[in-house]
């Protein structure tokens, strides 16, 4: 091997050396937090069941927003000016 290709070496190996650190700090960080939310009461169950619910309101409200969007290409408007029309509110 080149002197070139061993000094490559060394600089992958020290860059995937410090990216399994931070991940392992991460992973730290992350346990810490889920024992946290343990002491206070919450169940790992709540918890995924609070993710999936929050997944399936987004696509709910994506699909919202995309008939609003057609409508308001039909009717040769803004998606704004819809909000209006159906008691939204725009930082909804």
């Amino acid at each position: 091997p080149s002197p070139r290709s061993c000094q490559q070496d060394g600089t992958n190996k020290e860059a995937l050396q410090r990216e399994l650190e931070e991940l392992k700090q991460k992973n730290q960080a992350l346990d810490q937090e889920i024992a946290q939310l343990l002491s206070e009461g919450y169940s790992l169950e709540e918890l995924e069941k609070h993710i999936s619910l929050l997944h399936e309101y987004n696509d709910i409200k994506d699909a919202g927003q995309m008939l609003l969007g057609k409508l308001a290409v039909i009717q040769g408007v803004t998606t704004k000016e819809l909000y209006p029309e159906y008691d939204l509110e725009l930082n909804d």
